[in-house]
């Protein structure tokens, strides 16, 4: 059973070093420029240098990457190894950003970690962005990507044990993979997925409506309401019926769907999401996890080198996919 104790919802389940680090990480955003005001390209290039909320991952130089066909143009996928052994499996990686930012290489050193503790080959998809890009080109990119595996990854990276997963934009993207190619291609690959502070529900869930500035809740830091309006309205700017399964996967049926470990912090925007998407999981797929992480902000696991909470879930999601990767 999914099982909550109320507890992990106050102050007092947070740690002094997260209230602290959340404190510096809301002074820092309050004191930047409001990125709703800049032209989408330069909030892009201000995240890769480390100018918005999340810190700068060491790119990799070993990092292999190359191109496959999409229905849109060609695909980047980045390939990071482990560095002894042979694979268990692959992780396909999909990049949060909302849909509108973030890249496939601004990951490297948490997928190079999980690569070695899982010994899973991780795979990060490239797909196209909003606003330039809007849905369904995102989506499609990351379907197109997935068959790709299916079809070429077993020669590729010498086996076929698959799992999936992302955060935030890329965890809402996981899921409406999976389930395109359910119905579009009656097929159900991925053995397990991994769903970092997703958002599965368009029509906005009470966290997301109510979080506003994020004062009542002790700080929002990094992603607030009218953030995640203007994220939606830049990938859906022609949508008003925002229920449809592939766009709001909370509203499918989840028939079929893998082994999954949701996680996310009590401090994130997209908390409600999480708490209603993983019991409705837990209905079709009874080896469900749902991790709760006090005081967590909004996909805090970017900071797993200076905080410790990011360091626990890591582990705890590194954990669940050991358990489930064949043995070599």
């Amino acid at each position: 059973m999914l099982t909550i104790d109320p507890e992990i919802f106050s102050d007092a389940a947070i740690s002094d070093e997260t209230k602290k680090f959340n404190a510096a990480l809301s002074e820092k955003l309050a004191a930047g420029n409001d990125p709703w005001s800049m032209d989408v390209k330069d909030v892009r290039a201000a995240r890769r240098a480390g100018l918005g909320a999340f810190p700068v991952e060491a790119y990799l130089d070993d990092a292999e990457t190359f191109e496959i066909p999409g229905p849109h143009g060609p695909i980047e996928l980045r390939v990071i190894s482990p560095d002894e052994g042979e694979p268990r499996g692959v992780f396909l990686h999909i990049h949060g950003g909302g849909w509108r930012l973030g890249s496939a290489d601004m990951q490297d050193q948490r997928l190079k970690r999980l690569a070695n503790i899982c010994k899973l080959t991780c795979i990060s998809i490239e797909y196209r962005l909003s606003p330039e890009n809007p849905y369904p080109q995102g989506p499609d990119d990351c379907e197109a990507a997935a068959l790709w595996l299916v079809n070429e990854g077993s020669e590729r990276f010498n086996t076929s044990w698959l799992s999936i997963g992302g955060e935030s934009a890329g965890a809402h993207l996981s899921v409406v993979t999976m389930l395109r190619l359910r119905d579009k291609h009656g097929i159900t690959p991925f053995k397990a997925a991994v769903l970092i502070a997703g958002a599965y529900d368009f029509t906005m869930t009470p966290s997301v409506e109510h979080y506003g500035m994020g004062e009542k809740v002790g700080g929002a830091p990094v992603l607030k309401t009218r953030d995640i309006i203007n994220f939606s309205d830049s990938f859906l700017p022609d949508i008003t019926e925002r229920r449809d399964p592939d766009i709001s996967p909370m509203f499918a049926d989840l028939t079929g769907m893998p082994p999954a470990h949701f996680c996310v912090g009590t401090r994130d925007a997209l908390l409600d999401d999480s708490l209603f998407m993983a019991p409705r999981w837990a209905q079709v797929q009874t080896d469900t996890e749902l991790e709760l992480f006090p005081g967590g902000c909004h996909v805090f696991q970017y900071f797993f080198e200076t905080l410790t909470l990011a360091k626990e879930s890591l582990t705890a999601l590194e954990t669940f996919l050991n358990r489930l990767a064949p043995s070599k």
